[in-house]
């Protein structure tokens, strides 16, 4: 992202928050090569990029006047190789992530800055996967990106201080609003958060109260915009279960352990609004 370079964003990883991301960075005018292994999923997502970006622009998410920029979809990793910054966001799995990771950084230049959007995976332990280390930093956006416009800066222990610049520049081109935090397990907002997931559906489990009235407490006594059945719903269920199983495996915390109405649930294929069903019903996906 330096030396004056126009962005171009390579984004490894078609699921929810890679084409919530594609679709922020075309928003913003940064074109982007969206890489998968799944050629279907990639035709998916250019379906659901051109819905969000739709929906976007009618919520006035981006600057007024700015046109949309190219999308490119690819299973060939080597397309990015011209990227100026590429965002690794599959699945919340390390053996998922070190290949996606290992794979793309091989083709690039030394200097371009690598992110990966892990959710709770440790930087510093995906940076063992990575061509050069110091060019990896950690970038937690929140769902959809084009909408919530803060997210987390993860500095890993060998995250050089321009690769941290040019994360900083990537943030600005996009809109984006960077909290720096350090590194570990779940960062702040999963460290915090998917206890909280955790804890409210075990209270659903054990029969204490029903999925809408502990979002309703939390919305209505705490304030919050979302409760946290709605939002695990929206980041996913199986998502939340890796997370928890990423949190519990390296804190040893067993409230971390995902409660069995949870792993039930993504056994059921009720992952949330993405299949139409989780703690709620979303009737549009269905």
């Amino acid at each position: 992202m330096s030396g004056g370079q126009d962005p171009r964003l390579g984004v490894l990883g078609a699921g929810v928050m890679g084409t919530g991301i594609a679709a922020l960075a075309i928003g913003s005018g940064v074109p982007v090569v969206l890489v998968d292994i799944d050629g279907p999923a990639l035709d998916r997502a250019r379906t659901g990029i051109a819905r969000q970006l739709r929906l976007a622009r009618l919520m006035g998410a981006f600057p007024a006047g700015t046109p949309d920029a190219a999308l490119e979809t690819t299973t060939d990793v080597a397309r990015v190789a011209d990227a100026t910054a590429v965002v690794e966001s599959v699945t919340e799995r390390l053996d998922s992530k070190a290949t996606a990771l290992a794979t793309a950084t091989a083709v690039l230049a030394a200097g371009t800055l690598v992110v990966s959007n892990t959710s709770a995976i440790p930087i510093d332990e995906l940076a063992d996967h990575v061509a050069r280390p110091e060019d990896l930093v950690g970038i937690h956006f929140m769902n959809p990106p084009y909408l919530i416009r803060t997210v987390e800066l993860i500095h890993g222990r060998r995250s050089s201080a321009a690769a941290v610049r040019a994360a900083e520049e990537l943030l600005a081109a996009l809109g984006q609003t960077p909290v720096h935090v350090g590194d570990g397990p779940g960062f702040v907002i999963n460290r915090i958060l998917q206890r909280s997931i955790n804890e409210a559906a075990r209270i659903v489990q054990d029969g204490l109260a029903t999925p809408e009235s502990v979002d309703a407490a939390f919305t209505g006594c705490l304030g919050h915009r979302s409760g946290p059945l709605a939002t695990a719903d929206l980041i996913g269920l199986d998502n939340v279960v890796d997370s928890l199983a990423v949190l519990l495996e390296r804190t040893g915390d067993e409230g971390y352990r995902p409660c069995d109405l949870l792993v039930a649930k993504v056994g059921a294929g009720e992952l949330g609004r993405k299949t139409g069903r989780g703690f709620f019903e979303y009737p549009d996906t269905l």
